[in-house]
């Protein structure tokens, strides 16, 4: 099956609308262009079914790449037989493949091959074909000091290395018994004893047993940290703790070998060999295979959870364009301070000391009041790392001292504000500034425009995935740019005031043609319509085409350039302008009698149902942001750090990050608290996105407070029982051999990967 034919089966759409994205894609094509102005060549695929389509076509192109390099090798060799063509050609997965080369593959000399070198091979076919042969008699014909053989001993195990190396390569019994112990096989996990107090943080792990196919992927990934950090050890048991699973599957090497009782002399011979072929070769094989396959499934999920939540976090509700100052709290260094005007232009900086030891509480209130005016701020963005309760009453205390300035005070993440700050982007952006307040900057321009400022920041910097430093980072980096690729172009750009890095991300631009713009803006001032974009520097008409329609201008020369309207359609928009009577300021934005147009009306062999549906939707709202509306958390009064908290109280906190075991939430005391999946809803919940997702603002109780670990227990469930606001053994694995835990260190402590992940 080809690769076109492979991928429309899996996403169960024709053959036709794979092979015009495939051909797009191969052209230079990006996915959001693909899915927003090519949807009558794709038969309107949509984006999700693009990037699944855009992935496997990697994957398929690489196996088909390998596929090649194993037929030529076994070509090459003079081995390569139809039977054997024919599996290769039909294997599917890279596992298959590999089990199927691996009888061929080029290999260090084997004690199977110093065998074969000595003419023993012979008699490993002679044992095999005739059950009948005593072993020992016709291995004494073998026998040959010059060739190694030195006695019948040593030619029956030279010939039993020919026969499990046979085995081990089976592709049909390889791929049969690790389906088996997939199903079946338990994992263990055990402390390395002299190092357990090193490796309290994976205290759950130190006695551990759990099936290996049903292992969530944070479990595994915190399994296989604890390995590499050699504080834990991980075996692969075949079976369930009571059953002999290593017989059973020796079973199965002997039915292999067509062993079917021990009555014939050769019998017992081949069983003995069967039994160590399955512990020496092949259970060593499938153990490393099953512990890949179960690291791969649970980096894939990783990755798939932090895509979801990076994707949230960047379509978070901006604040929009108004004058925002940024504190960048800190006690002894002071709260750095930085004013940005409605575009994120920076205006001032100052450095305040309103905490120990210097309690300049009134100097830094006069401070902040003076910037305040002097630069028309509407909004206070405070990062919510160390000190931030205080400097948030700090604000509080400016508010009501000056009520006349009418600001409103929000927390937000701070997350990665450090590393854009020592970062080289920053570093061009403010030459003279100093580290530590270009964080304030940051911290500001994430209230205005998340979206613009977080674009900056190495996406593994924000801290809204689990395990990301312990999964494939090639694979991880692909996701998230497509993640950022995906989420600018649906907002869509100002080109006349976003960054060189904001657009880069945009649909056919590059680093180069970004920083291009930004020179010409410069030197020309801003652009008045989107014809002017072919005049920058090395942005041809390809990279024109794919951006074209995500860049925005605002107040220029043609309105349509403020809309998702691609300037291809612009002759399709001035033939609607003649049938309707109308010029474009008097259709943009009229809604009922844009929705009473017949979109059939106006298709054509260029512009098909789908297009001219959309553009007539995009004149309603022209420009529109699929962001949801501002909104922002109050902490509540007097709850400043964990020490504050007490069981059943009730708060408003914002999700910072979705995992499949649950949800955290800042609620305003430094240390995030966790909704376990069981406490997210009155209803059963099987995946926390269903009910969540990063930046929400929830209501939530307090379940249980362990300071001592500075682990916080939360629910959102409408009714809780008395039972569940205190401690209360509750095993998380029933397989587990340790003594039951409360409910706190057992439906928290593997889920807290936050302090893990660090």
């Amino acid at each position: 099956m080809d690769v076109i034919q492979r991928i429309s089966q899996e996403l169960a759409v024709n053959s036709q609308q794979v092979a015009a994205a495939v051909k797009l894609l191969d052209e230079g094509a990006t996915v959001p262009f693909i899915a927003r102005y090519r949807k009558e060549v794709t038969g309107g695929l949509d984006d999700t079914q693009l990037r699944t389509l855009e992935q496997r076509l990697i994957y398929l192109r690489e196996l088909n790449a390998r596929r090649e390099t194993i037929l030529d090798s076994i070509r090459n060799q003079g081995k390569l037989t139809p039977e054997l063509e024919l599996a290769i050609i039909e294997a599917d997965t890279k596992t298959l493949l590999e089990d199927l080369y691996l009888p061929y593959k080029p290999k260090r000399r084997t004690k199977a091959q110093i065998a074969r070198e000595a003419g023993l091979e012979p008699l490993a076919d002679a044992i095999l074909d005739n059950r009948r042969l005593i072993p020992e008699q016709e291995a004494a014909n073998y026998i040959d000091a010059d060739k190694g053989v030195a006695d019948v001993a040593a030619a029956l195990e030279g010939a039993r290395q020919i026969i499990m190396e046979r085995i081990a390569e089976s592709a049909e019994l390889l791929n049969e018994l690790r389906e088996r112990i997939w199903q079946k096989g338990i994992l263990h996990a055990s402390v390395i004893t002299e190092k357990a107090a090193q490796a309290a943080k994976f205290k759950d792990y130190f006695d551990y047993s759990e099936a290996i196919h049903k292992i969530p992927s944070h479990r595994a990934l915190a399994l296989f940290r604890g390995r590499n950090e050699d504080l834990l050890t991980l075996n692969l048991k075949p079976g369930e703790i009571d059953q002999d699973e290593h017989q059973l599957c020796t079973q199965f090497v002997c039915q292999h070998l067509q062993i079917t009782d021990v009555a014939l002399p050769a019998d017992a011979w081949l069983a003995e060999t069967a039994r160590y072929a399955w512990k020496i070769k092949l259970f060593t094989r499938i153990d490393m295979d099953l512990k890949m396959r179960l690291r791969e499934a649970a980096e894939q999920e990783a990755i798939r959870v932090f895509a979801s939540n990076l994707r949230d976090l960047l379509l978070a509700a901006p604040a929009g364009h108004k004058a925002t100052m940024g504190l960048d709290p800190g006690i002894r260094t002071g709260v750095k301070v930085a004013v940005v005007d409605t575009t994120g232009k920076l205006l001032a900086t100052d450095t305040i000391y309103p905490h120990a030891p210097k309690n300049q509480w009134d100097q830094s209130i006069a401070t902040l009041a003076k910037l305040v005016r002097a630069h028309q701020v509407s909004l206070v963005s405070i990062g919510n790392g160390t000190a931030s309760r205080e400097t948030e009453q700090l604000v509080s205390d400016l508010i009501k001292a000056y009520p006349d300035l009418g600001i409103q005070k929000i927390v937000v993440s701070e997350a990665g504000a450090s590393v854009y700050s020592a970062s080289e982007l920053a570093a061009k952006e403010f030459p003279q500034l100093d580290v530590s307040l270009r964080g304030a900057v940051s911290i500001a321009r994430r209230l205005q425009d998340p979206l613009a400022e977080l674009v900056k920041i190495d996406p593994k910097s924000i801290g809204v995935g689990q395990y990301q430093h312990d999964v494939n980072q090639v694979q991880l980096a692909r996701m998230l740019d497509s993640v950022v690729e995906d989420c600018v172009n649906a907002v869509g750009v100002d080109v006349n005031t976003a960054s060189a890095e904001l657009l880069k991300q945009v649909s056919g631009l590059n680093s180069t043609i970004s920083e291009n713009i930004v020179a010409f803006r410069d030197a020309n001032g801003p652009f008045a319509n989107r014809k002017q974009l072919k005049k920058v520097p090395r942005l041809g008409e390809k990279a024109f085409e794919q951006a074209a329609g995500f860049l925005r201008i605002t107040g220029g020369d043609n309105p349509l350039d403020a809309s998702a309207v691609h300037p291809e359609a612009y002759p399709l928009v001035n033939a609607i302008l003649d049938d309707t009577g109308k010029n474009i300021n008097q259709l943009i934005g009229q809604s009922q009698f844009l929705r009473s147009l017949n979109p059939a009306n106006y298709t054509s062999t260029e512009f098909g149902l789908p297009t001219v549906t959309d553009i007539l939707q995009e004149l309603e709202k022209p420009g529109r942001d699929p962001r949801p509306e501002f909104k922002s958390v109050q902490f509540r009064e007097g709850v400043e750090k964990i020490t504050d908290l007490e069981v059943g109280m009730a708060l408003e906190g914002v999700i910072t990050n979705v995992a499949n075991f649950g949800a955290f939430v800042d609620i305003g005391v430094h240390q995030d608290g966790l909704v376990h999946i069981s406490h997210l809803a009155d209803e059963f919940v099987k995946d926390p996105r269903d009910v969540v997702k990063t930046g929400d603002m929830v209501k939530v109780r307090v379940l249980e407070v362990d300071v001592a670990r500075q682990r916080i227990s939360l629910t959102m469930k409408k009714a809780v029982d008395q039972q569940d606001l205190v401690a209360k053994p509750k095993a998380d694995n029933p397989r587990s051999k340790t003594k039951p835990q409360p409910a706190l260190q057992n439906s928290m402590s593997n889920a807290f990967a936050k302090a893990l992940k660090r």
